[in-house]
């Protein structure tokens, strides 16, 4: 049987290199992908990926890899309790004119600036003849924030990766809130782990309201693909066996996988 493959798009990023070679050190072939196309594997090779979402639209296929995200409307359909703040997906078309200031972002991808808006005008305006969704919520103050990978609703590693919306990088391993992050994160995934992919990123994180003091509260902050996330101080070859799970072969893909697989 041939070695299972770690596919990597041509865009090179720290977490990427890390992750090649926890997977050569495991007997993995590790390939970086062209940028003109995809060549497919050969006959029985287990195919994973690794790097951005318009590179994998085209590679997945011929990869014969099945890549799973949790659903665009995922945050919003949390309780009130978990999120800490109200949090709405619309059509972008509506969102530009909703009154603000608000901070939005794209749910999944990076097609504009996740950032705090003064109104809807300052969004762009819809290309073509869609009309993506776009996440809006209210302004909070993140004291500090995790990254979590999670397998099987386990937090399999994870890193701080910001204080005040600052890059502080930090492994959560040791940290003084590890305990508090944990604790989150088995409430999280108690009360809805079904609603994510057996393979996901979470980044939770201390919030305050904006311009409040006091001790804060924990709340999710998003989910993202662990096949395009940054590991930041986390354990690189526990984020690879979510990385793994979270873009493998079709031919295994989970039946609670089946919804969360990328079209």
């Amino acid at each position: 049987m041939a070695a299972p493959l770690l596919a990597l798009a041509p865009h090179r990023s720290s977490t990427a290199a890390l992750l090649a070679d926890e997977a050569r050190g495991r007997g993995m072939d590790v390939t970086v992908l062209p940028p003109g196309g995809t060549p497919a594997p050969a006959p029985g090779t287990p195919a994973h990926y690794y790097g951005g979402p318009r590179f994998a639209a085209r590679a997945a296929r011929r990869l014969g890899t099945a890549l799973l995200e949790p659903a665009d409307g995922w945050l919003d359909l949390l309780p009130y309790g978990l999120t800490g703040r109200r949090v709405r997906c619309l059509p972008l078309s509506r969102a530009r004119s909703v009154p603000g200031p608000f901070f939005a972002k794209p749910p999944t991808d990076k097609s504009f600036p996740a950032a705090v808006y003064a109104d809807g005008s300052g969004l762009p305006a819809p290309a073509g003849e869609g009309d993506p969704p776009v996440q809006i919520s209210e302004v909070v103050t993140w004291v500090r924030e995790f990254r979590l990978h999670l397998l099987d609703g386990e937090v399999r590693t994870g890193s701080q990766y910001a204080t005040f919306g600052r890059l502080d990088v930090a492994p959560l391993d040791g940290h003084a809130d590890e305990p508090a992050v944990r604790a989150f994160a088995r409430r999280l995934t108690g009360t809805c782990g079904d609603t994510l992919p057996s393979g996901v990123v979470v980044d939770i994180g201390l919030m305050r309201p904006a311009g409040g003091a006091g001790p804060g509260r924990w709340a999710v902050v998003e989910a993202n693909m662990a096949w395009f996330s940054n590991i930041y101080a986390a354990d690189p070859g526990r984020a690879l066996d979510v990385v793994l799970r979270s873009a493998g072969p079709e031919a295994g893909l989970r039946e609670h996988d089946v919804r969360f697989r990328r079209t």
